[in-house]
């Protein structure tokens, strides 16, 4: 369920907080039935996991999980990496092996020969700006009418923060676009009122607003912490 999920996804190796986990599961559980689900970026399977879940407790939509395995360019200078056997795992240890397609390529290898619509996508891949950019441009077209796109990491990080201002809050054909901690997402629109657009630039100024003491939270030394805090605070 929605309360259980950060429970079952914390052993994973990644970068969720609780409430992003909680949302991820939500948005998977409703995701229009008519697509699939796309994950941009799934290193160990933390967000996989949570997207697979929510999608069994909805319409049982397919994870397309598409990741490189090699890590990104802060790990290559440690040596070779190589994730997609420990994603395996987790995915297999997690009950979720029938709910996700695992495409082990780039984000945009994968674009050129995806021919599902897609109901919701949620980019995590490489956070530089053209990288971020360039998976958004692919993928965002794949998105059907009412489909829903995501962002993670959305604060501490410059690509991703930098470009959802564009893409989601001030983009013409997104409506709802809000944010849950580092997370940044909004719903697909060809057409979107003018009240929905001003909705949308205020929701962008409370995230600046924000901002900055999400992005010191996000840095891993703090967000261990953190979560330590949270998790010993008391459940209401």
């Amino acid at each position: 369920t929605k309360s259980e999920i950060a429970d079952c996804v914390r052993p994973v190796d990644g970068w969720l907080f609780d409430g992003e986990a909680r949302r991820l599961f939500e948005l998977a559980r409703t995701a229009d039935p008519s697509g699939v689900i796309v994950e941009i970026g799934s290193w160990k399977g933390k967000s996989t996991i949570c997207l697979a879940k929510g999608a069994e407790a909805g319409s049982r939509l397919k994870v397309y999980a598409i990741d490189p395995h090699i890590g990104s360019e802060e790990h290559h200078a440690a040596g070779q990496v190589w994730t997609f056997d420990e994603f395996q795992a987790n995915i297999r240890k997690a009950g979720v092996q029938d709910s996700v397609v695992p495409l082990v390529k780039t984000s945009l290898d994968a674009a050129r020969e995806f021919a599902f619509p897609v109901s919701l996508v949620f980019i995590d891949g490489a956070h530089d700006y053209d990288s971020v950019k360039a998976d958004f441009e692919a993928w965002f077209p794949k998105v059907i009418e009412g489909g829903m796109i995501a962002f993670h990491d959305t604060t501490g990080w410059e690509g991703p923060r930098r470009l959802v201002r564009s893409a989601l809050f001030r983009n013409p054909q997104i409506q709802g676009a809000t944010f849950c901690w580092s997370m940044a997402f909004g719903r697909k629109r060809q057409r979107r009122s003018a009240m929905a657009g001003f909705a949308n630039r205020i929701r962008l100024l409370l995230k600046m607003v924000q901002e900055s003491a999400l992005s010191i939270a996000t840095k891993p030394a703090i967000r261990t912490f953190i979560l330590r805090v949270l998790r010993r605070a008391p459940q209401h």
